[in-house]
């Protein structure tokens, strides 16, 4: 008799595995800004064995395995379920309109009731891969440093606390020489003449730093050096997100604009079709646009759905070492055109 089958029959929780998650409490949520601004939960899983550990997810990822798990488990007469079946928790629904920051908030105890209530459904289900890889601490889980876990601090009392003075003279710092409107909020806004002090270099040629109490990312390209970085402020320094880079560039009869969207996104994600089409859209503020990349031979290739994404991505693992990239800039690029014009296909048989 398989493991499974024992399990379903015997319902002994004895039998499962040390690593097997539990249960699981959302500690605090964290903006993330990837090709389009998003929040994702940071979970505390309990494994059987006692182990804890902390996985990062979307309101996406809950959505995709509720739905994986409906199709295989959910019985079709509720009042008479098969032993091959069980009734699921319920999960809050989308939600299209509002505060990110604010629905993801609201999202916290309708989550937390619905993975206690999922890891306490029969231990069969428990086996299950779709769930076992979704509570699953990845590398990127593993090597992430949360911001803050404010649902796993004890009360504590408010202590006022008093902020060292900042040597204006002795920080690494810029003036800006020309305005600049920052593309989402990873990019900040300058004006000519403000001074922004320097956090860390993005790439050759973006910077980090802070200015009018906001931090974010701008072109060194638009700023004056008047105290640079130290050179012992290598990448993967310090505690500032880590930004990756991916080339854009829109196509027109007019000409090519080029620009360099960075990105608190890991080189090896694959984005949706969805959400880049947003972003490029935000970047050249266009709206009837198409969304192409180089195949080897340098033809432009239409982009159409996720799976077109992820041929782009390994069309362009397959391109690597021949063009010399930054260590953080995608090897893949992306190249938008007019919705409308065709002419930059090559139609020849």
């Amino acid at each position: 008799m398989s493991l499974p089958q024992q399990l379903r029959d015997e319902s002994d929780f004895d039998q499962l595995p040390h690593n097997i998650p539990i249960s699981a409490t959302i500690a605090d949520i964290e903006e993330k800004k990837g090709f389009i601004d998003y929040f994702r939960f940071v979970m505390e899983v309990k494994t059987k064995g006692g182990s804890k550990y902390l996985i990062y997810r979307r309101y996406r990822e809950f959505f995709n395995l509720h739905q994986i798990l409906e199709s295989k488990y959910s019985p079709e007469n509720p009042e008479k379920p098969s032993p091959n079946t069980c009734i699921l928790p319920s999960l809050p629904g989308k939600v299209f309109i509002g505060n990110k920051k604010e629905i993801a908030e609201s999202r916290i105890p309708e989550l937390n009731t619905y993975m206690k209530r999922l890891l306490g459904l029969p231990t069969w289900l428990l086996l299950d891969e779709t769930v076992r890889m979704f509570f699953y601490q990845t590398d990127q889980d593993s090597q992430h440093q949360p911001r803050a876990l404010r649902r796993l601090r004890p009360p504590t009392r408010k202590v006022k606390t008093v902020k060292p003075k900042m040597d204006l003279f002795s920080s690494p710092r810029v003036e800006a020489m020309f305005d600049f409107r920052g593309n989402g909020k990873a990019e900040l806004n300058l004006k000519r003449g403000e001074v922004i002090f320097l956090l860390q270099r993005v790439n050759a040629d973006w910077l980090e730093g802070t200015v009018n109490n906001q931090t974010g990312i701008f072109p060194q390209s638009f700023v004056k050096i008047i105290k640079p970085l130290p050179e012992t402020d290598t990448e993967g320094e310090g505690e500032g997100p880590t930004y990756s880079c991916l080339r854009c560039f829109l196509l027109t009869p007019s000409g090519v604009d080029t620009r360099d969207v960075c990105v608190q996104e890991d080189l090896t994600i694959q984005p949706t079709y969805k959400d880049l089409l947003s972003r490029m859209r935000n970047v050249f503020k266009v709206d009837d646009i198409a969304l192409n990349y180089r195949d080897p031979e340098g033809d432009l290739i239409r982009v159409l759905d996720d799976e077109d994404i992820q041929l782009m991505i390994k069309e362009s693992r397959g391109q690597q070492g021949k063009v010399k990239r930054p260590v953080n800039q995608f090897q893949w690029e992306l190249h938008v055109t007019l919705a409308s014009d065709l002419s930059v296909y090559n139609t020849e048989a």
